[in-house]
């Protein structure tokens, strides 16, 4: 159990790696679980390359606190980075979806990192374009969507929109270099379409790399074990 510095608690699992030098923070994505099944099977995968921390943001799972969807969970990852920093020498987070957007946003607002790795993430905020997404505003905004999303997925989210609005990932991306980028995003992305990861891309400074998946959806439950193998092996790769 991690504490941020805003107070909040957060519930995290440690896979240990192949040695003491790379550590990733995993980052889940809106309504996930660092003990959900495809997130713990992400974790193992990558735990043959660097020691895992994976936790769950404030409001899901365990964790306590409010869901603020993407605000103030750069808190909750530097918590779990800066843990991280009294095991591993280098430490690289990989974030999925709405971590891949905390993942984005605390590497430029916090750093502390050596690499970042953002996957199936959005570009910019309130993104309606989609069916999935427009059903996730719905859990979002609507009394009755967020008591689903409370009693269905274990997530507790903040009431009311975000005073003041923060950076958008495509707006942060520039500040990240020049910490190493990976932007991984799928051609079958229900959720996002190629675009946003153009956008990130387009707004990022070197050095940067951009995954076209053929046939990859969303997020984790989409996450092949050769996708997760090639970024473990990027990861592994990255230099301080």
């Amino acid at each position: 159990m991690l504490r941020t510095s805003d107070g909040v608690r957060i519930d995290a699992g440690h896979f240990p790696g192949p040695s003491g030098d790379l550590g990733i923070v995993l980052a889940h994505g809106f309504t996930g679980s660092w003990r959900a099944p495809a997130t713990r099977r992400i974790a193992a995968v990558l735990a043959r390359y660097a020691g895992v921390l994976a936790i769950d943001f404030r409001g899901h799972g365990r964790s306590s606190g409010l869901s603020t969807v993407g605000d103030l969970e750069v808190l909750d990852l530097d918590a779990a980075v800066r843990h991280a920093r009294t095991a591993y020498r280098r430490v690289v987070t990989v974030g999925f979806s709405m971590g891949a957007a905390v993942a984005l946003r605390h590497a430029a607002l916090h750093g502390g990192v050596d690499a970042v790795v953002a996957v199936s993430g959005p570009a910019r905020w309130y993104y309606r374009g989609t069916k999935p997404m427009r059903q996730v505003h719905w859990a979002i905004e609507h009394p009755a969507g967020r008591l689903a999303a409370r009693l269905a997925r274990r997530t507790r989210i903040a009431v009311g929109r975000w005073d003041p609005m923060p950076l958008a990932p495509y707006e942060v991306a520039p500040m990240i270099a020049p910490v190493p980028l990976l932007l991984v995003h799928g051609d079958a992305d229900t959720f996002f379409p190629l675009e946003h990861a153009h956008q990130l891309y387009e707004a990022a400074g070197d050095p940067k790399e951009l995954w076209i998946e053929p046939g990859y959806g969303h997020a984790e439950s989409a996450a092949t074990p050769d996708l997760i193998r090639r970024i473990g092996q990027w990861t592994s790769r990255t230099k301080p």
